[in-house]
This record gives C-alpha cells, sequence and structure tokens, in this order.
C-alpha cells in the first residue's frame, strides 16, 4: 500500500507543479491580465493540494527506503531536501508575491524578475522529481528481480 500511495503522491506533485509551469507560460504569453491573475490565484489555491501531495511523498519515500542503501536511494534521498526547500523558500513566497501584484494589476519589474524565479524553480523541481521519479521506476524493477 505503501509504494501506490507513494506512486501516486509523487505523480499528483508532477503533475500539478508542471500544470503550475505551463499555465504560467500559456497566461504570460497571453498577455491577458485577467488570465495572469487567475493562472496566479489557482496555483496558490491548488498549493494546498500540492504541499501535502509532497509530503505525502517524501515520507512515504522515507518508509519505503528503510534502511536501505545504494546510489538511487541515495540520490533520491539527497534530492527531496533540495525541492522541499525551493518550494518553501522560493515557489511558495513567489506565488502569493504574484498573485498580490496580479491582483493589484502591477506587472512590474519586481513581477517579471519574481516570474523568472519562479518559473527557473519550478523547471529545477520538475526536473528533480521526475529524476526521483526515474530513480523510483529502476528501484522497483531492481527490487521486483531479486529473488526474496
Amino acid at each position: 500500500m505503501k509504494k501506490i500511495v507513494h506512486r501516486l503522491a509523487g505523480t499528483l506533485a508532477l503533475l500539478l507543479i508542471s500544470s503550475f509551469w505551463l499555465a504560467t507560460i500559456l497566461t504570460e504569453l497571453s498577455g491577458r491580465e485577467e488570465a495572469i491573475f487567475l493562472a496566479k490565484r489557482s496555483i496558490l489555491y491548488a498549493m494546498a493540494l500540492l504541499i501535502p501531495s509532497l509530503m505525502i511523498t517524501a515520507g512515504s519515500g522515507f518508509a519505503l527506503a528503510g534502511k536501505r542503501v545504494g546510489r538511487l536511494v541515495n540520490a533520491k534521498k539527497k534530492r527531496m531536501p533540495f525541492i522541499a526547500l525551493n518550494g518553501l523558500l522560493i515557489l511558495v513566497p513567489s506565488a502569493v508575491f504574484l498573485w498580490w501584484k496580479a491582483g493589484q494589476g502591477d506587472f512590474d519589474l519586481s513581477f517579471a524578475v519574481v516570474q523568472g524565479i519562479e518559473l527557473a524553480a519550478g523547471a529545477t523541481n520538475i526536473t528533480l522529481i521526475g529524476l526521483n521519479i526515474r530513480d523510483g521506476i529502476r528501484l522497483s524493477r531492481f527490487t521486483a528481480a531479486r529473488p526474496a
């Protein structure tokens, strides 16, 4: 059951972050301020789903790893704190700031700079979570192939 929960939570987190990133790009390209505001508000609200999914992914991942060691397990464990810190220190504050600025209709230089930082941090987390999923698939194949 832990494996299923871990897979579902991790996949949900990746899909949410990817959809935030894509919504940001598409609404910025549209140039419509109302669309940008709606995207920023939706992202902020969806954090209520993203944050627990990341917590569940991390918790279930550490539970699944247990005392296991190895290159893949260690790589996944090393990425998780960076994913969490990137989210807590950059992505969440950026989402709040950008929502607030968009709500004011204030798309100035600070909005653009924070938007750029948020896109870079989001792309980083998409990449790191993707690598963790790849390594998780490899681990599950290795574990399934190993005799009991």
